[in-house]
This record gives C-alpha cells, structure tokens and sequence, in this order.
C-alpha cells in the first residue's frame, strides 16, 4: 500500500498537473500554515533553542530525497580537515527506538537508529546523535562529545532549534514539481523560503546565479558479503535486477542504465526496512542497489548483492566561501 500511494503522489507532483491543481487549494493551506507558525517562532511564542556552538543545517524544501546525506558526509570531512571538530545531529527517520534520542555508532542497528544515521556515521566516524527533537539530540552529543560544530542532517523546518548556517539542496532534474505545497505538490515550505537561506546547492545542473552545483560520483560496485569491489564498467551488458529504497530512485536507476547494465527495477518507499524475500529473486541474476539501502540489507545478503557508494562532489568556489561564512558567523 505504502509503495502505491508513494508512486500515485510522485506522479502527481511531477506529472499529472490536473490534479495537483485540483488539489491545490489544500497546499495553500499548507502554506499559509507553514507561514504561521514560522510567525510564531518570530515572536517567540514558539520557543527556540540557540546551542553554545555553531549549527550548519543540511536540508531541502520537498519532500524526498535531494542528495543530502552524500554533502553531509562530505561536509564533515571537510570540516575536519579545516580543523574543526565536527559532530552530527539527524532525525533518525526510519529508526524504531523505544526512547529518543539515540547514541550512533558504527554498530548500531538501523532498525533503532535509522537507515541514513548510519550510513553517515559509518563514512564519517564522528559522533552521531539522533531523534525527533533535534535539541535533545544534540544536547545529547554535547555531553558525550567533544564537538566545536554540529551539522544537522534535514531539519531546515526545525525551528526549534537555531542556525547559524542553512543550506538547501535541490534535486536538479525534478526542482519542486508543479510548485505546489503539500499535499498538492512536494513542497514542505514555499519556493520564496530559498531566498532566506545561505547557500542552494543543486544536485546536478544549477539554473540560478545564486545555485551552487553538486556531482555524486561513483564508479566501484562493493560486494555485500566479501566486500570485493569491481568496477561499474564490468557489469556492461549484464542483466541485473536493480531495486532502491530512496527519495528518487530513478536517478540510481539512470546511472546505472548510463553505464550499460541491463537492469529490471524495483522501486520501494524511501526509508523502506526491507526483509530477506525483498532482495531474492528466482534467478542468479546480480542485485544492485544504493549504499543507504545496503545498511539495512547486509545481515541477509548474499554473493549476488552489490552496492553503489557515491561521494558528492560541490563546486569549488563552495567550500571557500562556506568556511569564510563560518568563521565570521561564529
């Protein structure tokens, strides 16, 4: 039902304009109250919550994936290597702890903390905490941490906790849809809140003078029993049964299809637990899927599943200016 419904709204959003327009007197009431409550934050009726150190948000206006995760990462060894000592905040989505917020570690169990608060701290090996209140979270890395920033991963509707940073990422084929707020369209927030925020990082190919643009890139299939890795290349031609649980997965799908494979997709819910039945087919065929995915896979896996690790690659002139931003702002 969940993957239905997932694909009825993606094809509303960024195909049938009919009915997202039909629907759209609902996403103005999203959006006036969306406006509303950022008005009461203003106020200060709603209460934020300003941390002893700099906070960077990493997030985006729609709903779905956008790339976030691979600049998360990309970020916090960025930053380590500028000198400072990040640490990083999530929501844990995905993640069936029985109390919040939850320590992350490279051992931790998807299940409790989440898919991508995993995968994160297992490329960056920096203290990690995760839950709903992103406050408590990292009130939570604080006190177990030694950490002079935190990035926080999603949380740009999060008013309850300050920035000092906010970047927005963009998804650079489908940008916002028909436009639409939720749940005629894909937007948490209208388009004009791009405006308040410090940086807009596309995914792909920018269109704005005031976007910055991001590549993912990766080439190297990693095995998810034996851990061999063989390059993209080598499965031209093959026939392989390709399956991902993300925001878009057309686009893991396209790269793989640019690179010659043969490939029956599988398109589940972003976020989605998958069991053992969902990676098995009746056949020898290879199974490909996307790193987030392979976190919650590998316990079941066998010799035919293989991932692909991608490493986000901003454009130059980003990461000068983000740490003069840095250094000013804190």
């Amino acid at each position: 039902m969940k993957k239905q419904l997932t694909r009825w709204a993606t094809d509303i959003w960024y195909k049938d304009q009919v009915i997202g327009l039909w629907l759209s007197p609902f996403g103005f009431l999203f959006n006036d109250a969306v406006r509303f409550r950022r008005f009461l934050y203003r106020l200060g009726i709603l209460k934020s919550h300003t941390l002893p150190v700099p906070v960077i948000i990493v997030g985006n206006i729609t709903v779905g994936g956008t790339g976030k995760t691979p600049l998360i990462i990309w970020l916090a060894e960025f930053l380590k290597e500028s000198g400072f000592k990040p640490g990083i905040i999530s929501r844990g989505y995905g993640g069936q702890a029985e109390s919040w917020p939850q320590w992350v570690t490279v051992d931790s169990d998807a299940k409790n903390t989440g898919d991508e608060a995993l995968l994160i701290a297992k490329q960056t090996g920096c203290p990690m905490a995760v839950g709903p209140l992103r406050v408590d979270a990292a009130k939570l890395l604080l006190s177990k941490a030694d950490c002079d920033v935190i990035l926080s991963d999603d949380g740009l509707q999060h008013y309850a906790l300050n920035r000092t940073i906010e970047i927005a990422v963009i998804d650079g084929e489908r940008r916002f849809g028909n436009g639409y707020c939720l749940p005629a369209g894909p937007l948490r927030e209208p388009i004009e809140r791009l405006q308040n925020v410090d940086f807009i990082i596309v995914n792909g190919e920018k269109y704005e003078d005031n976007e910055m643009s991001m590549r993912l890139v990766g080439d190297q299939l990693v095995n998810l029993v034996t851990g061999e890795q063989k390059p993209l290349q080598e499965f031209k031609g093959v026939e392989c049964h390709a399956l991902a649980g993300i925001g878009n997965p057309e686009r893991f799908f396209k790269v793989l299809e640019a690179a010659g494979l043969i490939c029956k997709t599988h398109n589940f819910p972003d976020h989605y637990p998958f069991q053992h039945h969902d990676i098995e087919f009746k056949d020898n065929k290879p199974v490909l899927m996307t790193e987030k995915d392979a976190v919650k896979c590998r316990a079941f896996a066998g010799e035919q599943h293989w991932y692909l690790p991608v490493k986000a690659v901003p454009e130059a002139a980003f990461s000068e200016q983000l740490l003069n931003l840095l250094k000013r702002k804190a």
